[in-house]
């Protein structure tokens, strides 16, 4: 009770949380912009290059392995695949900027002590401008989602301030998500971008459940409407972490670990949005229209 009065009382003051964070937000992603020439990190799926798959039970330094990529091959990542509950080495993912598959095969055999065969090594290479169209289309995908979800929106409610304030809490989750992730390193893969169209989809739900009762339903006051809809909402948030993170260290998948970590990041994201933004806009337009 004592949370909910302060919240009434200091409402407006907590929505600078929100506008600090997207500020920082796009000041990193800009800084990123800068650095690389791009608003995020990309594998070698969206900038080309190679990925190579070893199959082997043989225990890999993985960081000197790395090392002696990057500077015999070029700008390489390694990763270790593991026996799902288990910490017995399966192979190694490796990932390179390279198009060179013959150098890489044969500083990896070097490496490794090894021969590698069609039976032992796969590889998938992904030309620079099939890996750079593929991201431009998949960035139009998001943009046009967005939009598409914004006209939803305020054809649904047909009043600006509060169609605005789900379009914009959407807007920073995205945005604040995009700058944690480059911060943590995570390199975006096709199912990264995936993982960020079905974000735009989760972060809008506790919205419009939330600007659907203060706005719609006439029982009680807008603030009792309010923690209402933060009860339900919060439980629908919570209940996906928790099963998104089961996921995530019960999979064994890279590709499902990145669209996991990226979609939990983004609802933790998205409760900072919604209940210290989107309520805040929410709650000071319909006391002050008496609804």
């Amino acid at each position: 009770m004592q949370i909910a009065e302060f919240y009434h009382k200091n409402h407006r003051k907590l929505l600078l949380i929100p506008l600090a964070m997207v500020v920082i937000a796009l000041v990193l992603i800009f800084v990123q912009y800068q650095k690389t020439g791009d608003i995020a990190l990309k594998d070698v799926s969206l900038s080309g290059g190679i990925t190579a798959t070893v199959y082997s039970d043989k225990v890999v330094d993985v960081e000197d392995l790395e090392a002696y990529l990057n500077k015999n091959v070029g700008e390489s990542s390694v990763r270790v695949l593991s026996e799902f509950g288990s910490s017995k080495p399966l192979g190694l993912i490796v990932e390179t900027a390279d198009l060179d598959d013959k150098l890489l095969e044969s500083e990896l055999e070097k490496y490794l002590g090894f021969e590698l065969t069609q039976d032992n090594l796969s590889m998938e290479i992904v030309g620079s401008g099939l890996g750079q169209s593929f991201y431009r289309q998949m960035l139009i995908a998001i943009l046009f989602s967005f939009i598409l979800m914004a006209v939803v929106v305020f054809v649904t409610y047909r009043t600006v301030i509060p169609s605005l304030a789900v379009v914009f809490a959407a807007f920073m989750d995205i945005i604040v998500t995009l700058a944690i992730v480059n911060l943590i390193g995570i390199k975006l893969s096709a199912a990264g971008i995936s993982a960020f169209l079905l974000l735009i989809g989760y972060s809008i739900d506790t919205d419009i459940l939330q600007t659907t009762r203060v706005l719609k339903r006439k029982e009680g006051t807008p603030f009792d409407r309010m923690k209402s809809s933060v009860k339900t909402g919060l439980t629908m948030t919570l209940a996906a972490i928790v099963a998104l993170t089961a996921g995530y260290f019960i999979s064994t998948s890279f590709v499902m670990k990145e669209m996991f970590s990226i979609i939990i990041i983004g609802l933790l994201v998205d409760i900072i949005a919604t209940y210290l933004m989107n309520s805040s806009i929410l709650l000071s337009y319909a006391e002050k229209r008496s609804l």
